[in-house]
């Protein structure tokens, strides 16, 4: 089914950000990479891999011995420095389309686990910071236990997830999505684009 036929005047639309509207995968492997030497004063053989994105747990994986002090400083060191590679950010044609057709006529949100500062910075960089009646960035508890985005957003909407249509890449946030109520039929799947 045409995912576009399934929108009406009283659909919300959902887009995660990295991997569903904009490709980050290679400014976020270059900020990691600049971050690790930096941090560790060492030259690094990092090889950029498109099919897999560079995260926290490849960086432990990659870097077993780093101390926590070092992780820390490392992810720090990151976020900082992310800006400085937008340039190497792409938008998704498919999606920045579909975000342009229907934020004239519907709400749509920015619903991304993406940090605040880090996700307006490519909005901003891309021109979309007007594109979204409203963004949720990563939440955390106060335990700093995983907050599930979707749920987050619907409480705060106060919206009934089966008019929510949602555009996401990764396979545990669709899971989330359909935990939060969001039906099964109204997310786009962009696992292999």
């Amino acid at each position: 089914m045409n995912i576009e036929s399934k929108i009406t005047k009283n659909t919300i639309l959902f887009f995660d950000m990295d991997g569903t509207l904009v490709d980050t995968n290679y400014a976020n492997f270059l900020s990691y990479k600049k971050a690790i030497q930096s941090v560790t004063n060492e030259h690094t053989d990092l090889i950029y891999n498109p099919e897999q994105r560079f995260d926290r747990t490849e960086l432990r994986r990659t870097i077993p011995g780093l101390s926590i002090s070092e992780y820390e400083n490392i992810i720090n060191e990151k976020e900082r420095c992310y800006n400085n590679f937008l340039s190497e950010t792409k938008l998704i044609k498919e999606m920045f389309d579909i975000l342009c057709k229907y934020s004239k006529t519907n709400k749509t949100a920015l619903v991304t686990n993406c940090r605040e500062n880090r996700a307006m910075e490519t909005l901003k960089y891309h021109s979309l910071e007007d594109k979204f009646s409203n963004i949720f960035c990563r939440q955390l508890s106060d335990n700093t236990v995983h907050i599930n985005k979707f749920s987050n957003a619907i409480a705060k909407l106060n919206i009934l997830p089966q008019s929510i249509i949602v555009f996401e890449n990764v396979k545990i946030e669709i899971d989330d999505a359909i935990r939060a109520g969001i039906p099964s039929d109204n997310i786009v799947e962009l696992i292999n684009l």
